[in-house]
């Protein structure tokens, strides 16, 4: 290093507003010998030449584009190396990147989708899915009732990663629960029996595909099935009476459970 006066190179601070390098990254490549200047001034500043800084021009480019510190010392240093075919190795793994980044863009968009739509089917495919009874319209009044529950979110999150097969096979699941519940009520079950009990079972599992069912939520959900004019039209449909009696079955189990289904309340 070569003694000289300030007027014959740039300081550290000078270089590191020219080219956008921080004064520690500079201090951190001089001492590992990848950028070393050449100058010092008998006050002891380092001062950088233009052959310094024309060797961390380079330098920075070949970071921004992702190479390590030693790839970049290999490149710069080596007569013999294939610059080229680092580059094209650093071009094949940026387009990796780059892939990797699209899906995980196409996935945030699917969950903010989700999120905010609740379903990420088109009007045909609900239709061809869940039958003609279902109403279009009902996720966005769930979004707009539920939306800011810990279950919609919940929920939100499990219909982002589905496509239209899971959910076939999800009201498929559904509609066999159905039938199974109008099939049992013809044949007598009763409320807390063992036949009774593990339909409720079943149904939570069932449920879950939406989001985790609590056996204290699972009583809310029974009340509303009773009460509420579509989902009691949608079992009395099934079974004249099957609201009231799957409502029935539901508190049974709870009170099997040590629940109150008088007092259960959503949690």
């Amino acid at each position: 290093m070569h003694d000289a006066t300030d007027a014959d190179g740039l300081t550290v601070g000078q270089v590191s507003a020219r080219l956008g390098v921080t004064v520690r990254a500079l201090h951190h490549w001089d001492e590992i010998g990848l950028a070393r200047p050449s100058l010092r001034t008998a006050a002891g500043y380092r001062l950088y030449t233009a052959g310094d800084l024309e060797r961390l021009h380079r330098i920075v480019v070949y970071r921004e584009i992702g190479l390590g510190l030693d790839r970049i010392r290999a490149v710069l240093d080596d007569s013999a190396a294939d610059v080229p075919g680092a580059l094209r190795a650093q071009r094949a793994q940026v387009a990796e990147r780059i892939d990797r980044l699209q899906k995980l863009s196409a996935g945030l968009d699917r969950m903010i989708d989700a999120h905010e739509r609740g379903l990420l089917l088109n009007i045909e495919q609900q239709a061809a899915i869940f039958g003609p009874e279902w109403n279009p319209d009902w996720p966005a009044q769930a979004r707009q009732r539920y939306g800011d529950t810990t279950q919609w979110r919940q929920y939100a999150e499990r219909s982002a990663s589905r496509d239209p097969e899971e959910w076939q096979t999800i009201a498929d699941a559904v509609a066999d629960l159905d039938r199974t519940l109008g099939d049992a009520m013809d044949a007598g079950v009763t409320p807390g029996s063992p036949e009774a009990n593990q339909l409720v079972e079943r149904h939570r599992e069932v449920f879950a595909s939406y989001f985790p069912l609590t056996r204290q939520m699972q009583v809310c959900l029974g009340r509303m099935f009773e009460a509420d004019p579509g989902f009691a039209a949608h079992y009395d449909g099934i079974r004249a009476g099957l609201a009231t009696w799957f409502r029935q079955i539901i508190d049974a189990s709870a009170r099997a459970h040590s629940i109150d289904p008088d007092t259960a309340t959503w949690q």
